[in-house]
């Protein structure tokens, strides 16, 4: 429209920005996923809601799963006779 449209996607494309970006973005789904599941489990819901809101490409995941580490793991329930 203003004459510049296909060189910004050439540009964005040709920086490396698109490079950078993919594994940026799977990084921050598996850490979102994974702080998902341990605040679920934990029922932690303040967190749980936290994480699945607010889009903070990995930050606000590492954040949650460094302070709510555990130092032993959890005992596994065992089936009563």
């Amino acid at each position: 429209m203003w004459g510049y449209g296909n060189y910004y996607n050439q540009d964005f494309y040709g920086m490396g920005l698109f490079k950078f970006l993919v594994p940026v973005v799977i990084f921050d789904l598996i850490l979102r996923g994974f702080a998902l599941w341990k605040s679920a489990r934990k029922d932690q819901n303040i967190w749980f809601i936290a994480l699945l809101i607010v889009n903070s490409m990995g930050i606000l995941p590492l954040i949650y799963l460094v302070l709510n580490r555990d130092s032993k793991p959890a005992p596994k329930k065992s089936k009563g006779k």
